[in-house]
């Protein structure tokens, strides 16, 4: 994934540039991928880039005249300062409109708060020998880090560090047992042993080579202490600020596809877009059974916005090439992905020769309504041993003892930079991934809203009436809004309500006693009738036939079975069940194919 590393150490560039090369050449993912470096001996900050060719990034470094006052960025950035503006003009978002961030970084005594975006970068000040190292307060542009003896290792992907430091080649339990518990490791810790990440808005200082200071420049409580407002003056503001941040964010040099889907977010996105028609593409994401809903409701947007729409299908092809997309997507997320986010990789690729740069409703359920989109999950007894039990125990205390903080905090400053970056990660490794749901001007604003608004649709499905009447008339994948009768709207709802929860009990939610009876009648294929109305992926179908051969060949293999925390003869069992069909254990395979990729790729490496 695109990003910024680097060294920072009072030891030779003798030493530390063959590192650096080594860090950068395991990032190089992809052939339209270009990378720099720089050095200054003084300060002892050795860096390096990685960026998709002709992006914002790519005019690294950035010097001032003098040439003591270097910027190094990676990432997106929308703030609508003057200069920012001016700059943007001539090009937003490219080489050209970088400039402009490099005196904000000598001028502004906010830096890097001022900024607004997914961001890391570091900022050297040769007349002091020093370096800040920073990140966007979100965390959402995870820098990986490792103090070592005489050395502060930096990266985007943590096989960067890996590459020159194998000694963290370990798997740290306590991040092993969040990582299978809660699908990613909680405390801004990671799966390998003495390897941390940034937590969101740091600023760290060092001074000729050194760490000296351990900062942040924003602080949760400045939002979180607002005063609550009315519920109309809070939705004037929401309104306000809304309409005038979408187009911002579709702005640029490069082409901007719309990811759609037949929910709310990406429609209030339409509906303030207001663009001339056929001015960008849309696209949706589909299944081989049937026109999944997410299909049938964007179809409908785009045609009413004028935009053209095309789907994405997730069939025989991507089964036919799962091997390849299973072991990369571990790969290029460093493990924070599991085997149900494979497809995406593959998604990713096809939707960036539609466009680069891809907008989504990302984020906008857990921004507007704080939808808590991970918790702890159990698996069947005999998974895992006694030993590491105690560790998916001890990550179900840490997750309590996490949730206890204002909702909107939970979602934007602990679930989005743990839980959401995985995913992030595996899109952005193919495209520029944006949403104007993490704006600081919008989350500031949410923080405001009435409690009563946190957990209702009212205020996303007002946004697209005043936004877009007519897409206010269409109804969502799950039935909210629309122009019909309140009668005939609650039939609907409950229907779509019905089908949602019936493909989930066909898929991998499917109880044992189901999964024996469906067994049973197994003739009768009643999956058919359910599967494909809301998703597009079905591994516990998959699992059982196309890709048996692989769950078994991966699985009974005598490594994975040797793994020291899982229980040999209950995985046995449950891939001789779930490739019968008789039993359902998709998300155990998920888990259980997603730690023996981790062990092979990076603990197995060294």
């Amino acid at each position: 994934m695109p990003g910024i590393v680097g060294i920072i150490t009072k030891a030779g560039r003798e030493r530390v540039l063959p590192q650096l090369q080594s860090m950068l050449s395991s990032l190089c993912h992809e052939s339209f991928y270009e990378t720099g470096t720089w050095a200054d001996d003084a300060a002892g900050v050795y860096v390096g880039w990685v960026a998709r060719k002709d992006t914002f990034p790519g005019a690294m470094p950035l010097a001032n005249p003098a040439g003591d006052k270097v910027l190094v960025f990676s990432g997106e950035e929308f703030t609508e300062t003057a200069a920012g503006s001016a700059a943007k003009q001539n090009g937003n978002h490219g080489r050209k409109a970088s400039g402009y961030l490099l005196d904000l970084a000598v001028s502004d005594q906010n830096f890097p708060a001022s900024l607004n975006g997914r961001f890391q970068g570091l900022f050297v000040d040769k007349t002091k020998n020093s370096a800040l190292l920073f990140n966007d307060r979100y965390g959402m542009a995870r820098v990986y880090y490792y103090e070592g003896k005489d050395a502060f290792y930096f990266a985007p992907e943590a096989k960067a560090i890996l590459a020159v430091c194998p000694e963290l080649r370990a798997i740290d339990e306590r991040g092993l047992g969040e990582l299978v518990s809660c699908g990613c490791v909680l405390e801004n810790r990671t799966v390998f042993r003495g390897m941390g990440i940034l937590a969101p808005a740091s600023a760290w200082t060092f001074t000729k080579g050194a760490l000296t200071r351990k900062g942040f420049y924003f602080d949760a409580k400045e939002w979180e202490e607002q005063g609550t407002l009315e519920l109309e003056a809070y939705y004037q503001q929401l309104r306000e600020v809304f309409s005038r941040i979408v187009p911002k964010y579709f702005n640029g040099h490069q082409a901007v596809g719309m990811s759609l889907t037949g929910g709310l977010d990406s429609r209030m996105i339409m509906a303030w877009r207001n663009a001339a028609p056929g001015s960008f593409d849309c696209f949706s994401f589909g299944g081989t059974f049937r026109d999944c809903q997410d299909v049938v409701m964007a179809r409908k947007v785009a045609e009413i916005c004028g935009q053209k729409h095309q789907v994405i299908e997730v069939g025989e092809d991507f089964l036919s090439k799962f091997p390849r997309y299973a072991e990369r997507s571990v790969y290029l997320t460093d493990a924070c992905v599991d085997m149900m986010r494979t497809s995406d990789l593959y998604i990713n690729e096809i939707a960036r020769q539609i466009a680069p740069v891809r907008m989504t409703g990302n984020y906008g359920g857990e921004v507007l309504r704080s939808i808590r989109a991970f918790k702890p999950m159990s698996f069947p007894d005999g998974v895992f041993n006694a030993e590491f039990g105690k560790q998916l125990n001890q990550a179900k205390q840490t997750y309590a003892g996490l949730i206890g903080v204002h909702p909107l905090s939970f979602s934007v400053f602990r679930q989005a930079p743990w839980h959401h970056y995985g995913l992030l990660a595996l899109e952005q490794t193919q495209l520029s991934l944006r949403s104007p749901f993490l704006d600081n001007e919008l989350v500031k604003t949410v923080f405001r809203a009435p409690k009563s608004t946190l957990s209702s649709n009212d205020m996303s499905i007002r946004l697209i009436k005043d936004g877009n009447p007519e897409l206010a008339k269409l109804r969502t994948d799950r039935g909210l809004a629309g122009s019909s009768g309140p009668l005939f709207s609650k039939v609907r709802r409950e229907f779509l309500e019905f089908t949602f929860k019936a493909e989930y009990a066909y898929d991998y939610g499917m109880p044992q006693w189901v999964a024996k009876t469906d067994h049973s009648l197994s003739g009768l294929r009643l999956e058919r009738m359910f599967l494909g109305r809301h998703k597009f992926y079905h591994f516990r179908v998959w699992y059982r036939d196309q890709l048996a051969k692989y769950v078994r060949e991966m699985l009974l293999d005598p490594r994975t079975l040797n793994r020291p925390y899982v229980q040999r003869q209950k995985v046995e069992e449950i891939v001789a069940g779930h490739t019968k069909g008789d039993r359902n254990y998709t998300t155990s395979i998920h888990k259980l194919l997603t730690l023996e990729h981790l062990h092979r790729l990076f603990i197995d490496a060294r």
